[in-house]
């Protein structure tokens, strides 16, 4: 729990405070003087008797009690002065602004190794080091600019990049984004994203508490507290977006190169993110754009009403939002027909509704009625600029008393911020709304948004599966790839289909097996891991003699000490795998077999637990899902099956944990059912 005394102090001293605003100390006490906050203030700096009018301490030892400490002092002055601050002056809220900590060398990390165990003695609270700071509506405790408009249903923005913040702040205040609280937490000594967002779910206050949230994050440190936490706040109203940095080789070097970001792979924290139901964003207007959005009512559909009196970004916005998913239906009958009537000449109304340049604001209101009352739409994107031969006053005055009274949501997206900036800013500064000036980034946040699934639960109904057994076979097993007595006991016990094999390892043997089996039959090497690659896989053997001489062929491949055989089978390819993922436990993946995982990657992710109805879910966002419903009288996969047979993959993973890699490939998927066809499991304990 982070401390009350961080959050709400009474009293805060700035040490290192400085009449200088150019430096941290200086800016951070301007801030505060200039923030709301209403208690005592206080000052330290061994030069100076005053500092921006506060009288000034010498030292910290000087100091009466205080709540909260801002630290803007070198690195090496930061764990004595914690110390005194700490158990002396009954200090337990702090922000460090310093850096020369852990990023930079071991001396700095001992530092700050120091300090965390002396807050967290005290059951105090740390923000930082090497961070911007910490704000609030109480007070401003951070050194950067600008300073943003405070709301209690803002957003809450919680940060690892103090930099990234204040280029995300200056985009979303630019567009009327106000902010409930910034966390910047630097290094994450002891308090991180996860400590804040499960600070926010654990005080969570539905009268009182802003519902949007945006995350910047260059490393997810706790995976399974993430998941816990933004999926209960999500339960609870509150909408998350978040932008992980990091995901390529190269992004992730420089991550680590300045804040000692571990690399973490892209796929896991997809299925993340997913899983919790974030809205996952890749850039800093994506990032505001879809959390601006979260400001506005929720859109209950998918079907998008666009108004507008320029032709062109309406065109523009059909396409972002009809390419991503959602439905720009068109507009016809007596409502559509009665509203043409109060139109100018040559509008239309098909959706795009197009009022032309001329378009009055009399006009839209009638437009923004039809939308909420006649027509069968779940949002309005509202399209109105300025060519500069006009003012828009009336315009945008209509516009923010329909977004009063309608109930369904009505996106502003107005593009003349120069033509028409003083009525866009009489918009966002007066009437408190927030502009979207680029209708192509405003659509494809939009989609994102509603395209995002909903939470799933976090401890789903999952298959019935031997759990004793499966443990049997993994507790007596070595760390490395599994035989196939032990691959076959562990799908046996997780209930998934497999052929029905034998493994040979002389000629009589072979063809006693072919005799009784039939033809035609697969016959594979048992010892090399890539079988393929060695030569060791035969197709359609379809007599005693080619059974004689493959045998005699394959048992010769070096590391081979058997073949395997089995009636060869039919069906549609397709793929399931796992691997286990340090700190996020095991990802699930599936999709189609053969090329489309080798050369297309077509496959999806998902982080066990993964239940039935995720899997069948995803399953459908698959590239050749058409091939798994069966195209030109294909025979089609039992979808359901195939979305069994990953809940029971991931069944088998939580029951054995030491899995560290697992690939059904193929998995042969008929009308009927599934049949594991090859299989590999490797542990590692």
């Amino acid at each position: 729990m982070i401390n009350p005394k961080l959050l709400d102090p009474k009293s805060i001293v700035v040490v290192g405070a400085s009449n200088d605003v150019h430096k941290p100390g200086g800016k951070v006490l301007s801030n505060l003087l200039n923030s709301n906050f209403k208690g005592t203030v206080y000052a330290v700096n061994p030069k100076e008797e005053e500092v921006q009018g506060i009288k000034c301490h010498h030292k910290v030892e000087e100091l009466p009690e205080v709540d909260c400490a801002i630290l803007a002092i070198a690195a090496k002055y930061c764990p004595s002065t914690v110390d005194v601050l700490a158990l002396q002056k009954n200090t337990r809220g702090f922000i460090i602004l310093s850096a020369g900590f852990g990023e930079e060398n071991a001396e700095g990390a001992a530092f700050e190794k120091h300090i965390t165990d002396t807050i967290n003695s005290v059951q105090g609270s740390l923000i930082g080091p090497n961070c911007t700071g910490f704000l609030n509506t109480n007070y401003c405790g951070a050194f950067d600019a600008p300073i943003p408009p405070l709301n209690p249903q803002g957003v809450d923005f919680i940060t690892g990049s103090g930099a990234t913040a204040v280029f995300i702040k200056e985009y979303g205040i630019t567009n009327g984004l106000s902010f409930n609280s910034v966390w910047a937490v630097g290094n994450s000594a002891q308090t991180g994203i996860e400590d804040v967002l499960e600070h926010l779910d654990e005080t969570f206050d539905p009268k009182t508490s802003s519902r949007v949230i945006m995350l910047y994050m260059e490393k997810v440190s706790d995976p399974k507290r993430l998941l816990k936490h933004a999926t209960s706040l999500i339960g609870k109203g509150c909408k998350i977006a978040a932008i992980k940095s990091g995901g390529s080789a190269a992004g992730s070097r420089a991550a680590s190169s300045h804040t000692g970001a571990l690399a973490t792979s892209d796929v896991a924290v997809d299925a993340l993110f997913r899983k919790a139901g974030i809205v996952r964003c890749h850039n800093r207007e994506e990032l505001t754009t879809v959390c601006a959005i979260f400001m506005h009512p929720e859109v209950k559909g998918k079907r998008i009403a666009v108004i507008t009196h320029a032709g062109g970004p309406a065109v523009m916005l059909t396409d972002v939002l009809s390419n991503n998913g959602l439905d720009v239906p068109h507009l016809e009958g007596p409502a559509a027909e009665e509203l043409l009537t109060k139109l100018f000449a040559g509008s239309s109304v098909g959706n795009p509704i197009d009022f032309l340049a001329t378009g009055t604001a009399e006009q839209l209101g009638t437009i923004i009625d039809y939308c909420e009352n006649k027509f069968d739409v779940d949002a309005m994107c509202v399209i109105f600029g300025s060519p500069g031969l006009f003012a828009n006053w009336e315009v945008y005055d209509v516009l923010d008393q329909k977004m009063k009274t309608c109930k369904k949501p009505i996106f502003p997206i107005l593009p003349s911020i120069i033509n028409v900036k003083d009525e866009i800013a009489d918009f966002i500064n007066n009437k408190k709304r927030i502009n979207f000036p680029e209708e192509c980034v405003f659509g494809n946040a939009l989609a994102k948004v509603i395209n995002t699934p909903k939470p799933q639960p976090i401890n789903p109904v999952m298959p019935d599966i031997d759990v004793k057994a499966i443990r049997q076979v993994v507790d007596h097993c070595e760390n490395g790839y599994l035989g196939l007595t032990e691959i076959r006991q562990l799908l046996d016990a997780a209930g998934i289909g497999r052929k029905m094999e034998v493994e040979v390892d002389n000629e009589k043997a072979a063809v006693d097996f072919a005799r009784q089996a039939g033809y035609p039959l697969v016959m594979k090497v048992v010892g090399p891991v890539h079988k393929s690659d060695v030569g060791g896989v035969v197709l359609n053997v379809k007599d005693e003699e080619t059974v004689i001489r493959e045998f005699n062929r394959l048992i010769k491949i070096p590391e081979t000490y058997a073949v395997e055989m089995y009636p060869m089978l039919f069906g549609t390819e397709v793929f399931i795998g796992a691997s286990r993922e340090a700190k996020f436990g095991h990802q699930v993946l599936f999709g189609l077999g053969g090329i489309f995982v080798e050369v297309m990657k077509d496959v999806q992710a998902a982080l066990a637990p993964v239940n039935a109805e995720e899997a069948k879910s995803l399953i459908q966002k698959l590239r050749g899902y058409k091939i798994i419903k069966g195209v030109r009288g294909q025979e089609p996969v039992n979808e359901d099956k195939f979305a069994e047979t990953v809940a029971r993959v991931s069944a088998l993973v939580q029951a054995a944990p030491e899995i560290a890699e697992m690939d059904l490939n193929p998995l042969l998927g008929t009308a009927k059912g599934l049949t594991a066809v090859d299989a590999r499991i490797r542990i590692e304990k």
